[in-house]
């Protein structure tokens, strides 16, 4: 016996060679072979007859081998074996290629089980390369693993096997827990996850393991955030923020003064407040944040912004200058480009408490950036940050509040499972003003028509974007590169307009200069890469191009879209892509239909999967196995009131009975972390 943390290379037939294999696949002790799942699996518990097995369908038959494999060479590098096999009332034509080793397993006259899909070539059933394995094995249903290269799903399954069968299996789950819930025991659950007694065993041990894998996401997450329920030293009175509303010289929708209350009541209490502001592109969660920036200034102490991009960080240091013009809060601006001795001048005025809000990008958590007063702490596009660089930035304050801002849409009950260590607030109301845009999907070659367009909205005085998949052109990717578009375009189909670029591989001071160009108006047409996925606003600009639109996910393009349809102008967005996948021709469908930025993101979810959509290793959270945040919900709830209730009576999860589990949450969420 031996146990779930020995290493993977001392389980019999496992050498240094394949535990090579196995680590590609993630699989590195005993535990990580247990949970590497099976990705689907092959149904040979129904077995049908051949004559009654449905045509193109993945089906299992049981039939005898009625001759040895022939060879045939059909051309260099192609070799087919056939033979028949028989039911006892039909027959099947069997053809494997290029697979000499699964030829000579079957025996002329040999029961086997086989799994696959029969065609009919005219009125003859034929199978191409179906798995098989001896009717003495016994009907089951067959897990079929990742595989890599000279690793296969057969010799997988035998090690599991081996696995199952010699390891101490701790169940980390305390045994009041699994009889509330009527979860299966660990071990149980592992062998009907590899090896289903059947369907219901499957599907009971698929919840068991799913159930685990959640209530340590939530344990861990609330936990985060009863650390995060310590003293504060930053109270801050609401006193200033009725003034901050006089001096704006616009009316903010009932959903930003709502969210401001929220924080604006969190950040007057002793306790740290941690809030996530959610709102869909437009929606004014700026505005929120700069009225607690004020409330901060008037009541002592600094805050500090920390944006992803030196773009956007420029955009909100511009932003926080017009909010704050006619007041005495002083702003200013730190990135990894600032120059040396202005870098040294800010921090020691930083340090000295002469600056009120502090914008910039990850220069900001440097450690010697020091504040005299950090009181408040925002972070955008929270989505690109991790946990560790959130406690950076607030450690540099006496337990500082915190506001994380996220223009990415999730639905709201999945939000707060997932920001379970953050309080939501949503803003769902757009300001007044702000303009419907409309969004077209058309192929390559209309092209020419869009482009027109184009010409025909710069030609009235207005601003376009045309973005663009690629900074460069890529020999092996038929995709449209931003300097190759911007060449042929400038001097080609917009000659004698203003054209500029901007991607992300040029300097940090000819990207400020090119975004200054356009804003002001210099530029009449940018030529872009995603670099203006987040903090352009220019009301001017009107007009949207993507070229090879299928390569960007949903909430990317709604992110691009965002960046028109900010002024009185009707605005446009065109879709360019050839793309015939029904997926891709899915999503473009979605942007043309609606522009709610929460079914966008539902879609987006559904398309893309969690790990895709949410980042986790940018968020911080661990890889989920097995778990799904779309379709496990309930179990998502389930797990959620289970967490809240364990930690209500036990804090800490002290004593014996929660060791267990107590060991695998912060295993899940140190491992998260690093």
């Amino acid at each position: 016996m031996f146990s779930t943390q020995t290493d993977i290379k001392y389980l019999k037939g496992v050498g240094e060679k394949r535990a090579k294999q196995l680590a590609k696949l993630g699989v590195f002790t005993v535990r990580d072979l247990l949970y590497l799942f099976p990705r689907v699996y092959e149904d040979q518990s129904k077995i049908v007859p051949i004559a009654q097995a449905e045509l193109n369908e993945n089906v299992s038959i049981r039939a005898m081998v009625c001759r040895a494999c022939t060879e045939y060479k059909v051309r260099k590098g192609m070799t087919l074996y056939k033979t028949k096999i028989t039911d006892g009332e039909s027959m099947v034509n069997l053809t494997f290629f290029n697979n000499k080793y699964a030829a000579m397993q079957l025996e002329q006259g040999e029961e086997y089980i086989f799994f696959g899909k029969i065609t009919l070539n005219g009125y003859t059933r034929e199978m191409t390369s179906p798995t098989f394995e001896s009717a003495e094995s016994g009907e089951r249903i067959k897990p079929v693993y990742p595989q890599t290269m000279g690793l296969n799903s057969r010799a997988l399954e035998k090690l599991v096997r081996q696995a199952l069968d010699n390891a101490v299996i701790d169940d980390p789950l305390p045994e009041k827990l699994r009889n509330d819930y009527c979860l299966m025991p660990l071990r149980q659950a592992l062998e009907n996850i590899h090896f289903p007694a059947g369907e219901d065993y499957m599907s009971e041990a698929r919840r068991r393991l799913i159930f685990e894998e959640l209530i340590f996401l939530q344990l861990g997450l609330l936990r985060l955030k009863s650390k995060n329920s310590r003293t504060t030293a930053c109270v801050m009175p609401q006193n200033f923020i009725e003034d901050f509303y006089k001096a704006l010289p616009f009316e903010l929708t009932n959903a930003q003064k709502r969210a401001i209350a929220q924080s604006a009541e969190d950040m007057a209490k002793a306790v740290p407040m941690n809030r996530l502001l959610q709102g869909d592109v437009g929606s004014g969660k700026t505005a929120v944040a700069a009225a607690l920036v004020y409330n901060a200034a008037k009541n002592g102490f600094q805050s500090a912004l920390m944006a992803p991009t030196e773009v956007l960080a420029q955009q909100h240091y511009e932003t926080f200058c017009n909010f704050f013009k006619d007041t005495d809060i002083n702003v200013t601006l730190l990135t990894g480009s600032t120059p040396a001795a202005a870098k040294k001048k800010i921090k020691a005025r930083i340090a000295q408490g002469e600056v009120a809000l502090v914008v910039g990008t990850h220069a900001l958590i440097q450690k010697d950036v020091e504040f005299k007063s950090l009181g408040f702490v925002v972070t955008d596009e929270q989505h690109r940050f991790g946990v560790n660089q959130r406690s950076a930035l607030s450690g540099k304050g006496d337990c500082p509040h915190t506001l994380v801002m996220s223009a990415t849409p999730i639905p709201r009950t999945l939000a707060l499972i997932i920001y379970s260590d953050l309080d939501l607030s949503v803003l769902d109301e757009f300001p007044k003003g702000r303009q419907k845009i409309d969004t077209f999907s058309i192929d390559g070659e209309k092209r020419e028509r869009a482009y027109g367009y184009v010409k025909k909205h710069l030609c009235e005085g207005r601003q376009g974007y045309i973005v663009c998949p690629l900074v460069e052109q890529d020999e092996e990717l038929e995709l449209v590169s931003a300097q190759e578009l911007y060449s042929k375009l400038a001097d080609g189909f917009f000659k004698g307009f203003r054209v500029g670029l901007l991607h992300g591989k040029m300097k940090a001071e000819d990207k400020k200069e090119a975004l200054r160009a356009f804003a002001q108006g210099e530029t009449q047409l940018l030529v872009s890469t995603t670099v203006i996925e987040v903090g352009i606003d220019v009301p001017n600009a009107v007009i949207m191009v993507v070229e090879n639109a299928e390569r960007f996910g949903l909430s990317q393009l709604h992110q691009l879209r965002g960046r028109i349809g900010r002024g009185k102008h009707k605005s446009t967005c065109i879709l360019i892509s050839d793309a015939q996948n029904s997926e891709a021709q899915r999503r473009l469908h979605t942007m043309v239909t609606t522009s709610d930025g929460f079914k966008i993101a539902d879609e987006d979810l559904k398309l893309r999967g969690p790990g895709d959509f949410f980042g986790s290793r940018q968020h911080g959270l661990p890889d989920l196995k097995i778990a799904d945040m779309m379709s496990d919900t309930f179990i998502l709830n389930e797990t959620r009131r289970a967490a809240v209730a364990m930690l209500n009576e036990n804090p800490a999860l002290e004593g014996e009975e929660y060791a267990l589990l107590r060991k695998a949450v912060n295993a899940m969420f140190f491992a998260a972390q690093n």
